[in-house]
């Protein structure tokens, strides 16, 4: 099974790399890499997920 990473972008910026995990918990989002490094995005939500371009698009709320 290949393992697909994402890059995490936000305001069009990338804010994290290799992302393998991804949680909505209440208006916050939390993303985890393959090694269990995490960052939270608070007042966020995901608005788009592209398997293609491994992208995970995230919005402030």
């Amino acid at each position: 099974m290949e393992m697909c990473e994402f890059k995490v972008f936000l305001d069009e910026n990338m804010v994290f790399r290799d992302a393998v995990y991804a949680k909505m918990e209440s208006n916050n989002v939390i993303v985890r890499d393959v090694l269990g490094e995490f960052k939270e995005f608070k007042n966020c939500k995901i608005i788009e997920v592209d398997v293609n371009s491994t992208r995970l698009v995230l919005s402030s709320i």
